[in-house]
């Protein structure tokens, strides 16, 4: 059976499974955040590939995987000074991605704030 790419409807879906998570828009398009700080959305910047993903994580984890698995995790200098990774959805299956969307839940959950390279506040704003 050939691997199924992920769309936006299967993100809803993932997201919508985790506690306290709404679905909003940014620019018309579905965004998932948690008490108002964004956890996942369409990376809308032009730097980003088509059919990608920005997902929240900080800076060390988003290392950690754009080094273990540079063909599904990525990231463009728009999105470098921000706690997001992002992610092919072409490339990546339905259990990673949910994998990653919990581990990004945890950070956006968390009453601590995120910062991101320049160690400047990263709390709800947008990824775009």
């Amino acid at each position: 059976m050939a691997k199924k790419t992920l769309d936006i409807d299967v993100v809803r879906e993932i997201a919508l499974t985790l506690p306290d998570v709404v679905e909003s828009t940014i620019h018309g398009a579905p965004s998932w955040k948690v008490r108002g700080k964004l956890l996942a959305c369409p990376a809308f910047h032009s730097s980003a590939e088509p059919n990608s993903i920005a997902v929240r994580l900080d800076c060390d984890q988003r290392d950690r995987l754009i080094a273990a698995a540079p063909l599904i995790y990525y990231l463009t200098e728009h999105y470098a000074n921000h706690p997001i990774v992002l992610v092919r959805l072409s490339r990546i299956d339905r259990t990673a991605f949910s994998d990653l969307l919990s581990m990004a839940w945890r950070l956006v959950s968390s009453p601590k704030k995120t910062t991101g390279r320049k160690g400047r506040s990263q709390g709800g704003g947008t990824a775009e």
